[in-house]
């Protein structure tokens, strides 16, 4: 008679490879910063030369200067310079965070037992929440009120302030690497 094992040879790989790939999970993540910007198109952005703050709205009111001096400092690249109150440009830089939650599966395909529906039978679930913070940064035409340049960027939030202010300035810098849009030919209308 054969002699049949009911321990899993396997178990060791499992709990090597499901930390590994958790941390490879939010490696991956943790690089990714989500950056859009959208302008109105029929805005002439060379008119505009100076800028004022309108409102920072953000849950942290440490972080209101860190965010006025990253934007502050690309506009600046630009030539523009901030004035006390009455610029060419209206800012607002507002802050959201939400908390997101990803669901890992991991199958066990070492030790598994192959069922006869066609899976694996053995697999281990489980839920990773992480807070991904936004910023968005509207820009206003002072003298029209109208909403000329949009630029947000979202990343997952550390708890370390300074891996937070790092992302902050590269957020920034992206958000207005392709700045101020540039003015279409009228040839080409």
């Amino acid at each position: 008679m054969r002699r049949v094992s009911k321990k899993k040879p396997m178990n060791g790989c499992r709990a090597i490879f499901a930390p590994v790939g958790i941390a490879l999970l939010f490696a991956a993540a943790s690089f990714a910063q989500d950056v859009k910007t959208n302008y109105d198109h029929g805005a002439d952005f060379s008119r505009y030369k100076t800028f004022s703050w309108e409102k920072v709205q953000i849950a942290n009111p440490v972080w209101a200067d860190r965010i006025k001096a990253a934007i502050a400092a690309d506009l600046a690249k630009e030539g523009w310079r901030p004035v006390e109150s009455g610029g060419d440009i209206a800012v607002i830089a507002l802050e959201m965070d939400e908390m997101h939650q990803t669901l890992n599966t991991y199958y066990d395909a070492f030790g598994g037992i192959w069922s006869w529906k066609g899976g694996y039978t053995d697999f281990t679930t489980t839920i990773d929440t992480y807070q991904v913070g936004t910023l968005v940064v509207d820009l206003f035409d002072a003298n029209s009120k109208k909403l000329v340049w949009r630029g947000s960027s979202s990343k997952s939030l550390s708890n370390k302030s300074d891996k937070n202010l790092k992302n902050l300035d590269k957020g920034v810098q992206k958000m207005f690497e392709h700045f101020p849009p540039a003015a279409k030919n009228k040839d080409q209308s």
